[in-house]
């Protein structure tokens, strides 16, 4: 996918420099085609870029009598890039909402939204309060909760290996989540987690 504003050869250029600042021989064998593949990786990495999230929830449904339901949709597998280190950050997205005038998004488009948002240089914090707000955006439900729990590799490699467990765990709230603290408490049950282990921004 092409990216805006992309420049492939003082990419690889740069990639060339940070081997070369390392000490290393970029003759040698194993280098010889490393920026080009470095390169590549980071294009289809960084593509959620130049793509807008709203093309993939503009798309709505309506299902009679639907706007008392709670609609959950777990285990989205999502991998990202750390902004801070350039290392990856992965794991699992929640999302559950209570749709307003009956109207939901189909289930394959929170993959999709999902995905855009993991395709950038990101903060798992800034990543789980975008997809909350851009579902808002789309079809106003009466509210929204978004849960990432993710596994980062700036922990586990530069800490002490016994660390490659620590798990980090973002909860962004919206709409009626914010005062009823029986929905919340139900969705948390629903997947299992232990409400005083979530940390949650603080509610708009």
């Amino acid at each position: 996918m092409k990216i805006s504003n992309f420049d492939e050869k003082k990419a690889q250029k740069a990639v060339k420099l940070l081997l070369e600042s390392f000490g290393e021989n970029l003759n040698r064998e194993g280098l010889k085609r490393t920026p080009e593949r470095v390169v590549k990786f980071y294009k289809k990495i960084l593509s959620g870029n130049v793509i807008n999230p709203l093309k993939f929830t503009s798309t709505c449904y309506t299902i009679e009598d639907h706007n008392n339901g709670v609609i959950l949709v777990k285990d989205i597998f999502f991998y990202s890039i750390c902004e801070h280190h350039l290392l990856p950050f992965f794991g699992k997205a929640h999302i559950a909402y209570i749709p307003k005038n009956d109207k939901i998004i189909g289930i394959s488009k929170f993959v999709e939204l999902i995905e855009i948002f993991a395709h950038r240089l990101q903060l798992q914090e800034k990543l789980t309060k975008q997809i909350a707000d851009t579902i808002v955006l789309s079809i106003q439900p009466q509210g929204v909760i978004v849960i990432i729990e993710a596994k980062h590799l700036c922990i586990s490699m530069t800490k002490d290996v016994k660390n490659f467990g620590t798990k980090v765990i973002t909860f962004v709230k919206r709409g009626i989540f914010c005062k009823d603290t029986k929905k919340c408490l139900e969705i948390l049950l629903l997947l299992g987690m232990d409400p005083c282990v979530v940390r949650s921004e603080k509610s708009k």
